[in-house]
């Protein structure tokens, strides 16, 4: 199978990127399956239910989402009838939708996508993805039910990100860390099949502080004091995520290449 990753969409530049270049990259690629963490694609907030459809619209599987799941306050009631939406699975136990869902990619196979929040150094104390994840890979093993696992782990830690790459070496074709909106160097295969990337970086404007207008990070940086809200950058967004290409009978990931399209940083591509 040939999937594609794409980082956390950033406001009006990252979901502009999306509609303008995601339907051309799936066509070129031969794409089977694509994932879009959109946690950040309305105002770098949250996501709304109409920016979840032009995602949707665009030619991405499945959205996920992240710790801000549910500052847009529509998306409470959108994601109970979106099931191509997921938030982190272990989440808060109350919150409507799901964080694990089996999808039927185009060319017939079951992919299994899950999303997870880490506990480090996050603002809120989530609960432990790891034992919240297991279940999941044990009803859904690789090559078996699932012709392909992809595992979102959104947090800040690298190291956190790290260990959960190797939790499910030879469990899931793909772990890929979200959340920090700047893209690692680190796209590997783990021992036992597993494609890793640390961060796949955002979907935005590189011309910014991680996203954001750079004037408001820069002024609380150099003043300690604020004088206003943050507001996302809205010049050329890049594309940036990863491609994995995985053997049909295992599951297992064979060939593994960082995307980045469009906008400041070099291209690279499968």
């Amino acid at each position: 199978m040939r999937l594609l990753f794409l980082g956390d969409v950033m406001g009006r530049a990252g979901r502009a990127a999306i509609r303008e270049h995601l339907p051309r990259l799936r066509a070129d690629w031969r794409l089977d399956f694509v994932v879009v963490n959109g946690e950040n694609a309305t105002g770098g907030m949250g996501l709304s239910g109409d920016h979840a459809k032009l995602i949707l619209e665009a030619g991405a599987d499945c959205v996920t989402l992240g710790d801000h799941a549910f500052d847009q306050k529509d998306m409470m009631q959108f994601i109970g009838g979106e099931p191509r939406v997921l938030r982190p699975l272990n989440f808060a136990k109350g919150a409507p939708g799901v964080g694990a869902r089996l999808f039927t990619a185009q060319n017939g196979k079951k992919v299994l996508v899950a999303q997870v929040l880490g506990q480090v150094f996050m603002k809120r104390p989530f609960d432990d993805p790891f034992s919240a994840l297991e279940p999941v890979l044990k009803t859904y093993p690789l090559g078996g039910q699932a012709a392909a696992v992809i595992v979102d782990m959104h947090c800040e830690a690298t190291s956190e990100k790290m260990a959960m790459g190797h939790f499910c070496d030879g469990r899931a074709s793909l772990v890929v860390g979200t959340h920090t909106h700047v893209p690692t160097a680190d796209a590997q295969i783990l021992p036992r099949g597993t494609a890793y990337l640390t961060d796949a970086g955002m979907c935005g404007d590189y011309d910014s502080v991680i996203g954001m207008d750079k004037a408001e990070p820069m002024r609380r940086f150099l003043t300690g004091m604020s004088s206003g809200r943050f507001t996302p950058a809205a010049g050329e967004a890049t594309l940036s995520g990863l491609f994995v290409e995985t053997d049909d009978r295992t599951g297992q990931a064979r060939r593994v290449v960082m995307v980045r399209d469009g906008g400041r940083l070099q291209p690279a591509a499968p």
